[in-house]
């Protein structure tokens, strides 16, 4: 294996993880496969993570003390949160110009749909405080009054997701906060809590105070902490490299265990559901190839004057390493490397940029929350106007810059969404059984993203690139 290059080793790792998946559930291996397989995927991700934290502390104030000019970093901070938030914005409503196109959500079987508008009904029924956003009422015919009480004995019968509750829990707190509460929620006031917390916004905060401070001090104070923090930010660099060298394995065992655990041991269970998220799926997909292979190397190639396929072969690396770890973070060190190696960024740029676009840019994710909420709605026969719209766009976006770099933390912030305009935050269950092969493209478009703004960022700034 050792003459193989690691893009084609964590390739093989995630078909030969396929090829065993369905293996495991044609064979009934389940027990094994999440007993003795699955944890091995389960610790890769928990060694990512163990060094994603420190690894963003000290890259960006790495970062920050090399630039040295404090005018400079205002500058380029200012050029960074632009450019993200616009390459969101422009997601957002991709996903929203696609989804109105295909519209996968109308096209389920007619007698599904008018059993879940009436359960829509029935929810908005309950809670009588949510937005008004049609006059149909299905649930006032009488010739749908037997439906009505077979939708209600289902929906009692149905009991309760334990991974929705706790996930509308997490985002009723949020929406229960004050409108500056995300402001106040930037600044640590621990942050050690913050660290060990995951709390990206917060830790990002510190290591830019951090680092300003570092360059006001006098050289004879500076030099042995910038000194001590380089060799920080190179040790846990190198931690990652040597992880990588054992990826293939754990690849396989990620995406083997992650199939089995979605695949179940029923296959009945999604039954009514696969078509609907078959369609629901290849629209979201079709939103983030047109990103990945369209949007972002023309951006490039215009911007940053970088020819398109030396675009995309220069951060090919980091592109498999999303797909395989659906984490930003844990490909950050990947895609720092292939930025500075393949294309000439400096490190000051690339330790600045590329940790904030790991936790504030999320293209995929709000394209893919734009798809998932109009198609949920279809596919309820709630259909949502383009002011209503307008407002996921906006919420969308807001949303993504607080999503965590970690896998499904979209599906979190979709809840948010879905409130936004007078939807059922509990749909999000409905399109959890395919939600972890889309996590893991979307974390692509999210990859991606980050590298196309590091490199207009270095042309804008004056740097040579390859």
């Amino acid at each position: 294996m050792k003459k193989i290059a690691l893009h084609w080793q964590i390739i093989i790792g995630l078909v030969v993880g396929t090829i065993y998946a369905f293996l495991s559930v044609k064979y009934d291996w389940n027990d094994f496969t999440l007993d003795y397989i699955q944890p091995f995927g389960d610790i890769f991700i928990n060694l990512l993570k163990m060094i994603a934290v420190p690894l963003v502390l000290f890259s960006i104030i790495s970062g920050v003390v090399s630039l040295k000019d404090i005018t400079k970093l205002g500058r380029m901070g200012a050029k960074t949160l632009g450019a993200y938030v616009l390459t969101t914005m422009f997601a957002v409503t991709l996903g929203l110009f696609l989804v109105n196109l295909a519209t996968p959500g109308k096209r389920a079987d007619k007698k599904l749909r008018v059993e879940n508008r009436l359960g829509y009904e029935l929810w908005k029924e309950a809670n009588p405080d949510v937005q008004k956003l049609d006059d149909i009422c299905l649930s006032c015919k009488p010739e749908n009054a037997a439906l009505v009480e077979k939708v209600k004995e289902k929906s009692g019968q149905a009991g309760s997701n334990a991974w929705v509750d706790d996930k509308l829990n997490k985002a009723a707190n949020a929406k229960e906060s004050g409108p500056l509460q995300p402001l106040v929620d930037v600044v640590p006031s621990n942050i050690f809590h913050a660290l060990t917390a995951m709390e990206m916004l917060q830790v990002i905060f510190f290591a830019i105070i951090f680092g300003v401070v570092v360059t006001m001090l006098p050289s004879d104070k500076s030099e042995p902490v910038i000194k001590l923090v380089d060799g920080l930010n190179e040790v846990f660099v190198q931690m990652i490299w040597v992880i990588m060298k054992a990826m293939p394995f754990f690849v396989f065992a990620l995406m083997a265990g992650q199939i089995v655990k979605a695949a179940g041991t029923d296959p009945d269970k999604f039954t009514e559901l696969l078509s609907f998220l078959l369609r629901y799926s290849l629209t979201v997909i079709a939103g983030l190839l047109v990103m990945i292979f369209g949007v972002y190397p023309l951006i490039a190639s215009r911007l940053a004057k970088i020819p398109y396929l030396r675009f995309m072969r220069s951060i090919r690396d980091a592109q498999i390493t999303a797909f395989s770890t659906s984490s930003s973070l844990a490909t950050l060190p990947v895609t720092m490397d292939c930025m500075h190696k393949n294309i000439g960024i400096s490190k000051s740029v690339t330790s600045f940029v590329l940790p904030i676009g790991a936790t504030v840019n999320m293209d995929g994710t709000s394209l893919y929350q734009a798809v998932a909420v109009v198609a949920l709605a279809q596919f309820h026969m709630v259909d949502l106007t383009v002011s209503q719209q307008l407002v996921i766009v906006l919420t969308a976006t807001l949303a993504s810059i607080g999503a965590a770099a970690i896998p499904s933390a979209g599906l979190v912030l979709m809840i948010l969404v879905l409130e936004s305009v007078g939807l059922n935050p509990a749909w999000i269950g409905l399109i959890l059984p395919v939600d972890r092969i889309l996590d893991m493209c979307r974390t692509v478009v999210n990859v991606t993203s980050d590298a196309t703004v590091s490199s207009i960022i270095a042309r804008s700034e004056g740097e040579k690139l390859n």
